[in-house]
């Protein structure tokens, strides 16, 4: 029988997150896992790796987006001889993917990759396992073993079917001590499943058992919203409790709508260092003016303002609650009865503005706010 789902983790003073678990400290490039670093945001191309500038442009989109660190596929040849010049030219470090061919690990690590991620279920000959981890001692990079629910190994699958989640950390621990023996101690873990309670018991088990960092993410979320709710639920649960080093949403999307919805994920836990926050109404039949297009054009001017620290800015619709957020925000827009007003540090510093003198107004005292506080 499954242990039961804990749906909520203490809570600690004003906190919803416990203290972070101790994990040991991985570099990835410039990158560091764990050992009381910031969670890491990464995602995945979806690119051919060996069309250079349709990746490289996917990277870069990435890069300006939030992500830290990113994955790319190596299927073919083709791929893995793409990597070097990838590898040279990425602002971000680069985890070459690995399946079915162990030669391609090989010629990954020959390209200069910052890590490499291997799956139990998919690289299970031994001597080729022990070949890679030589390889990567050698290179002084790390390997992420990477446990998935949909591709676990044949040997485990009995198992699998009465205790998923048991299995995925067995698989796990087993290919862990073939690295550990060859020397490999720079070892990143993940345990992903398409099941948020597999993924999340797996996740705690693990975290029990070592203190190697983990990398959290429930795998083939599917979707727009559907993807991002299951994804946001399966990792809130293990962040609130401390556990889990960097982050993948797994969308059926553009990688970048993968990193939005990461540093919000992040964000809502007070785990981002650096990040903005748009307060906006839900829409109701009180409004009396364009608030789509003015949260548009809002949304439009913040994706592009770089910050250091936290930003929080407020756009209302009406008088009932538009003040109180605002007050709440750094700066804000509360509209009521035609009227326009600004706020700026819970203080009204402009009133009586038409819709079009509203998102200058907007740009200019955010401006003025940033520069108050040297960010």
């Amino acid at each position: 029988m499954r242990e039961k789902l804990v749906t909520s983790a203490p809570r600690l003073g004003n906190s919803l997150v416990a203290p972070r678990r101790i994990s040991r400290q991985v570099m990835v490039g410039d990158v560091p896992l764990g050992g009381g670093a910031p969670v890491v945001i990464q995602s995945m191309c979806d690119t051919k790796t060996r069309d250079y500038s349709a990746t490289m442009r996917q990277i870069l989109a990435l890069a300006k987006a939030g992500c830290q660190l990113v994955r790319v596929a190596v299927p073919e040849d083709e791929d893995a001889r793409a990597l070097k010049d990838i590898v040279r030219h990425s602002p971000l470090p680069v985890i070459a993917d690995i399946h079915y061919t162990p030669q391609h690990a090989l010629m990954a690590i020959e390209a200069g990759v910052h890590k490499v991620r291997l799956n139990p279920g998919t690289c299970v000959v031994t001597d080729w396992a022990k070949r890679i981890a030589r390889e990567v001692r050698e290179a002084g990079i790390p390997i992420r073993i990477g446990v998935n629910s949909g591709s676990i190994a044949k040997r485990y699958v009995d198992e699998f079917v009465n205790d998923p989640a048991g299995t995925m950390v067995k698989s796990a621990l087993d290919y862990i001590k073939i690295m550990q023996d060859e020397g490999v101690e720079d070892i990143v873990v993940s345990l992903k499943s398409t099941d948020v309670e597999t993924m999340v018991q797996a996740n705690r088990q693990f975290a029990q058992l070592s203190d190697l960092p983990l990398h959290l993410g429930v795998t083939e979320a599917g979707p727009g919203v559907g993807g991002a709710a299951r994804s946001t639920v399966g990792l809130s649960l293990l962040l609130a409790e401390g556990i889990g080093d960097t982050i993948r949403v797994s969308l059926t999307d553009n990688p970048v709508e993968e990193v939005k919805v990461a540093k919000e994920i992040l964000a809502a836990l007070d785990l981002l260092p650096d990040h903005i926050k748009l307060v906006a109404c839900p829409t109701c039949g009180r409004i009396n003016y364009d608030l789509y297009k003015l949260i548009e054009l809002v949304q439009d001017y913040l994706e592009e303002l770089e910050v250091s620290g936290k930003l929080t800015v407020a756009v209302m619709g009406c008088e009932v609650n538009g003040p109180g957020e605002c007050r709440e925000a750094d700066v804000g827009i509360a509209a009521g009865r035609g009227n326009f007003l600004i706020y700026r540090e819970g203080k009204i510093v402009r009133s009586k503005l038409t819709f079009d003198e509203l998102l200058p107004a907007l740009k200019e005292e955010i401006e003025t706010f940033l520069a108050s506080r040297g960010a």
